[in-house]
């Protein structure tokens, strides 16, 4: 038995109500990208923090029972350590080669005395000051791990 139904009226979507709903879902898309993008970044530079506090934890062990620290990553386990960015975590021994491949302030003064460990952070980009725009992205250990963070906040 066919049920009459008054003219006009129909069952399913019209096309321009399913345009407008994939428009309204396009647009709810592009306003929550950025979120998610930030929200991305954020997990990767506290992923970057925890590797550098525990790798330097592990360099200073390696100083307690060698009276020396680390020549280079390989030497406490962690060669070819990879950040969150893909790069390979940077490691330089202030102690054994000096001053002059240290990391450095806006004044030009070392970031640490015993040894510098950083990642170069989404760029993938670094200068040796870390005030330089190429730096300010970078996850750096600073005061001997007194600080861990981004260089921007340093």
């Amino acid at each position: 038995m066919k049920m009459n139904r008054p003219r006009g009226c129909s069952r399913g979507f019209n096309i321009i109500e399913l345009m407008l709903a994939v428009v309204l879902v396009g647009i709810l898309a592009a306003v929550a990208m950025p979120f998610y993008r930030g929200y991305q970044e954020r997990i990767r530079i506290a992923q970057a923090v925890v590797d550098i506090g525990v790798m330097s934890a592990l360099a200073s062990n390696y100083w307690n029972d060698n009276r020396a620290y680390p020549a280079t990553l390989a030497d406490f386990g962690q060669a070819g350590k990879i950040d969150p960015w893909g790069q390979p975590y940077v490691y330089y021994n202030i102690d054994a080669n000096g001053k002059g491949g240290a990391r450095k302030d806006h004044a030009l003064n070392p970031l640490n005395t015993d040894f510098d460990l950083y990642s170069k952070g989404a760029d993938g980009l670094s200068k040796s000051q870390i005030t330089q725009q190429d730096s300010l992205d970078d996850v750096i250990r600073a005061g001997n791990g007194a600080y861990v963070g981004l260089a921007s906040g340093f």
